[in-house]
């Protein structure tokens, strides 16, 4: 097997899983998204744990799809003989005595095709990242696995015998495979999963039946949307960046970072996504947890990135146990950027949490304790807007007046004045926008080179960054602003390769970046959209939709040379970057129903 990102998602907001062509699961952590990986083969290629296969000899054909608009995964797999298997993936979740009901759980039914099939199933799970093989027991129907102080209990109507010796048998009906908690079933395996199949495609079709979605991309879009709730850590709100650690930017880089935590500015950009497409539960939710980061910061200091139980310490480590994608060492667990001055955060969560004071759909619309809560975050922009920071790619190794970062402050105080006066909150008012005005001409003076006619990435400096294609997204400059155009087309013209966009093309900490960065290429398209040139923009976009894997995800970067994706997988940024693009690019409903 060669590792590959032709993987499909599932999960319910709770758990989550990764799950390849074969109908091998890949990637999972329990208890919760950055928990212990128990499979973890996606990081150890030809390893002997860490996986749950539903193996039948001499497969030649191979068919994968989610069952239409829902988290519903189904593998089929196919024999020249004309014997095959069905797997149907998912993680349970729907409502139940009036709560949403989202065990740590994963779910598969495995039915025959064509005549008795020869199948094996191999349940291998392991613990402390690879370095701890389970303790095995079993009772009449279940079998433990235990571990890394977890247990995890598989249920099942299989013969048990078969599936704990990895015994080859001919599959004559259909059986069904419960794992999650230590937990005892108290309803029939095999009914349970068919109920439970049935409410939880019911719960995605009602889901995808609310999205206010465009009239073009319609699949794309609502995949995009469903893979974004997927990444939402429903107890708490936390948003993650992707469920993985550690697939690599490129190969042989270095670049290999753990992803499933809450960074304040990716989940800005998701809930406004969502936001768009008139879902706004995960806004509500992601607001109750921004307010518990800033109750737990009395003098408004924000780091960059959080644990998804608002866990402040992420201690970054190598481990070695196991081999890494394709190789690709080191692993990585934690991550060093929760130490980091990244100063953009504050306009982050006060932009995704604007919207709450003037939508009246919300239950509880936030008012002015919210507002004063926030009012320490905008001190704290207001304090950093031209102080260095490693800015919005993380630079480890030097710390520079980023513009992004600035016009993020900006943001935070032009949000703050345009609350306080929906508030009727007066004294307010003209404080917050006379910050705005003294951050705004400063960087119009310090982030404009007038020799290259355009705004770059530092004060003083001479560097492009793509970044910069936000400034009109949040407002700082109108899309016909010379300015503006001038830096889309500067943009375009160093930083991008056809509809493929990099970060920057200036060294960093480990080196020139190989790869364009997805989002980058959705900034582009966003922008040349907003200045006018559409077409061009749908010419773009539909060139990158081609990048997405059979299954419609995408990570974070893209091999120009081969197609392959790169990056954590599947990437929040990439596909709010997706949603956005089809919403501003589709040709209106109205001209065509």
């Amino acid at each position: 097997m060669t590792a590959s990102l032709e993987l499909g998602l599932i999960g319910n907001c709770a758990i989550n899983a990764l799950i390849d062509r074969d109908g091998t699961i890949v990637w999972s952590c329990f208890p919760r998204f950055d928990g212990d990986p128990v499979f973890s083969l996606l990081l150890d290629t030809g390893g002997e744990r860490g996986f749950f296969a539903v193996e039948m000899k001499g497969v030649t054909r191979r068919e994968q799809a989610y069952a239409s608009n829902t988290a519903v995964l189904v593998t089929r797999l196919w024999n020249d003989a004309g014997q095959g298997i069905e797997v149907t993936d998912f993680a349970p979740r729907f409502e139940n005595l009036g709560r949403m009901f989202r065990p740590q759980q994963l779910v598969r039914i495995v039915r025959p095709l064509g005549e008795s099939p020869e199948v094996t199933i191999r349940v291998r799970p392991h613990f402390d990242y690879g370095a701890e093989a389970p303790t095995v027991s079993r009772g009449s129907h279940h079998a433990r696995y235990s571990g890394g102080g977890q247990t995890l209990r598989l249920t099942t109507d299989a013969p048990l015998l078969y599936v704990l010796e990895e015994t080859p048998f001919h599959l004559d009906r259909t059986l069904t495979f419960f794992l999650g908690p230590d937990e005892r079933m108290a309803t029939p395996v095999a009914e349970t999963g068919q109920d439970f199949l049935r409410r939880t495609i019911d719960y995605w079709l009602h889901l995808s039946g609310r999205l206010h979605i465009p009239f073009e991309w319609q699949d794309a879009v609502i995949r995009s949307a469903i893979t974004l709730k997927l990444c939402s850590f429903e107890e708490t709100g936390a948003i993650i960046a992707a469920p993985t650690t550690s697939i690599p930017e490129a190969d042989g880089e270095g670049r290999n970072w753990d992803y499933r935590y809450n960074w304040v500015r990716d989940s800005y950009f998701v809930v406004r996504a969502l936001n768009r497409l008139g879902y706004i539960e995960t806004m509500a939710d992601y607001l109750v947890y921004l307010d518990n980061l800033v109750a737990r910061s009395p003098d408004g200091w924000l780091q960059p990135v959080f644990g998804i139980g608002t866990e402040t310490r992420l201690v970054e480590r190598q481990i070695t146990t196991l081999r890494g994608y394709r190789g690709n060492q080191p692993v990585r667990i934690g991550n060093q950027a929760y130490e980091h001055h990244q100063h953009d955060g504050y306009g982050s969560v006060i932009l995704a949490a604007t919207q709450a004071f003037f939508d009246r759909r919300l239950r509880q619309p936030a008012g002015p304790a919210a507002f004063h809560r926030l009012e320490r975050l905008g001190e704290k922009a207001w304090e950093l807007h031209d102080v260095p920071d490693a800015g919005l790619w993380e630079l480890r190794g030097r710390a520079h007046v980023h513009t992004h970062s600035a016009f993020m402050c900006w943001a935070a105080c032009d949000r703050l004045a345009r609350i306080a006066a929906h508030l009727g909150l007066a004294d307010a008012v003209p404080r917050w926008r006379e910050r705005a005005a003294v951050i705004r001409d400063k960087i119009e003076r310090e982030a404009w080179n007038a020799e290259r006619g355009c705004f770059v990435a530092t004060f003083g400096g001479k560097e492009l960054d793509a970044a910069l294609l936000l400034m009109h997204e949040v407002g700082f400059v109108r899309a016909d602003d010379p300015r503006f155009v001038a830096t889309v087309a500067a943009i375009e013209r160093e930083l991008s390769d056809g509809p493929f966009v990099y970060r920057y093309k200036a060294e960093d900490d480990f080196g020139t970046p190989a790869h364009p960065f997805l989002i980058c290429s959705f900034w582009l398209i966003d922008a040349l959209a907003a200045i006018g040139r559409k077409e061009r923009a749908r010419e773009l976009f539909e060139r990158v939709l081609a990048c997405r894997n059979h299954l419609g995800l995408l990570s974070e970067h893209l091999d120009r040379t081969t197609g392959e994706l790169w990056g954590n997988f599947p990437q929040t940024y990439s596909h709010v970057g997706l949603i956005n693009g089809a919403m501003r690019l589709s040709r209106p409903w109205d001209d065509v129903v």
